[in-house]
């Protein structure tokens, strides 16, 4: 009896072990479509788009689409940095707001993305946001701002560490991706696993432009203390701002775009990009 109960014992752990390792392999393999799920490559257009199409080269040899709508001159212009399951044809709603206070926008797909070349990975991804940053400054159109939401967040802080900007918004923000993952998935070994790491938590205390971040108080992907983590490691000047009553998906609020302008019409004057 206590043989029979012995084997079936080792039975079940061998299954269970069997299977963890099968889930274990199939999230390695399977962790860019997770992390990257709006790269379907699939072109949506869009019969009124809000701003002018234009095609952003990269060092490497892929071609991003964007959208481009100038700032009023002498006005900054927010490169937005979108997250990892946005459409970038989706933002008209920014761009208008934008608008009315002579703010311009660009927004551009990263690889892999509707209407870019190319596959995701981080390497990739901030290689687009130079990219996007120096074809933005190369028109001379006044000081930019980087705005970078969700995923976007770390591909915005590696540009503001890597080229000069007057200014720094985090919506949504982590501290680094593996961390993120880990808390979701506290029984995987990520760190081992990840790819893509994305580690802010790195480099934003060398960034020492002005900085506001944006957090949803009830954010259940990218948990508030993660935004808080960065801020803390972040140096001055620097504005942490918790939407109340905000996740993560409905972060864009009439509240937190107000808190974007005013945040942009206390900057000093002058354009750092030139």
């Amino acid at each position: 009896m206590v043989s029979w109960l012995w084997t079936v014992l080792k039975s079940l752990l061998i299954v269970a072990v069997l299977g963890y390792l099968a889930i274990v392999a199939a999230m390695y393999f399977w962790q860019r479509s997770l992390l990257f799920p709006g790269a379907t490559g699939e072109w949506m257009p869009n019969d009124a788009p809000w701003g002018e199409w234009v095609r952003i080269d990269t060092p490497d040899g892929e071609r991003l689409a964007a959208l481009h709508r100038p700032a009023q001159p002498g006005k900054p212009t927010l490169l937005l940095f979108p997250g990892n399951g946005d459409n970038i044809i989706h933002y008209s709603f920014l761009a208008d707001v934008f608008a009315a206070e002579g703010l311009g926008l660009l927004a551009f797909s990263y690889r892999g993305y509707p209407g870019s070349s190319g596959s995701p990975s981080e390497t990739g991804l901030l290689l687009d946001g130079l990219a996007a940053f120096d074809w933005l400054a190369a028109k001379k159109a006044g000081p930019i701002i980087l705005l970078g939401r969700s995923l976007g967040s770390g591909v915005a802080v590696n540009t503001a560490l890597e080229r000069k900007v007057a200014a720094l918004v985090l919506v949504s923000p982590y501290d680094s991706i593996s961390a993120v993952a880990q808390q979701h998935y506290p029984y995987v070994p990520v760190k081992w696993l990840l790819k893509d790491s994305f580690r802010s938590n790195l480099r934003i205390a060398r960034v020492d432009t002005p900085k506001l971040f944006l957090h949803g108080e009830i954010d259940g992907l990218i948990p508030l203390s993660s935004g808080e983590r960065l801020f803390l490691l972040a140096s001055e000047p620097k504005i942490f701002r918790v939407q109340h009553g905000r996740g993560h998906n409905d972060i864009w609020s009439a509240a937190l775009i107000t808190n974007v302008v005013a945040f942009t019409d206390a900057l000093p004057a002058g354009n750092p990009t030139e």
